[in-house]
Formats: C-alpha cells, sequence, structure tokens
C-alpha cells in the first residue's frame, strides 16, 4: 500500500500499472479540500496527452493500480 499525505498530493507524479489509452505516467493538477481537510476532488492529468481525469484519492494507495513516481 502507497503512504499519501493528502497535503502533499498536489503535483505528485503516478505511474498508472494497466495503461488505459496508452496513458501511464500522470500528474495530480489538482486537489480540493472540505473544512475539515478532507480530500474532495482529485484531478489527473496524463503526460502524454494532457487528458484529466477524476479519481478517487483513495485509489493512488492500491499498489496495483498505480506506482509512486514515473517508472
Amino acid at each position: 500500500m502507497n503512504k499519501i499525505n493528502p497535503a502533499k498530493l498536489h503535483n505528485s507524479k503516478w505511474t498508472a500499472v494497466n495503461p488505459l489509452n496508452r496513458e501511464k505516467h500522470f500528474l495530480v493538477t489538482e486537489v480540493e479540500f472540505d473544512e475539515d481537510g478532507s480530500v474532495l476532488v482529485c484531478k489527473v492529468e496524463a503526460v502524454l496527452s494532457n487528458t484529466e481525469y477524476s479519481i478517487d484519492w483513495i485509489e493512488l494507495k492500491n499498489q496495483d493500480k498505480w506506482l509512486q513516481g514515473w517508472k
């Protein structure tokens, strides 16, 4: 399980284990928090095509789906 601090999530780099549309490297471009500090919105952008996707940031903890950094 990847350890993630939500406060340091913005601009972090991720590699998808199973690439989607030949997109494998992603950068977290937007993170929105509520009043309690919980993450409401997490958007990742594909480096190759600049396509943005909204994801549940908890998915980034799953090493079967995501690897931290660009590998």
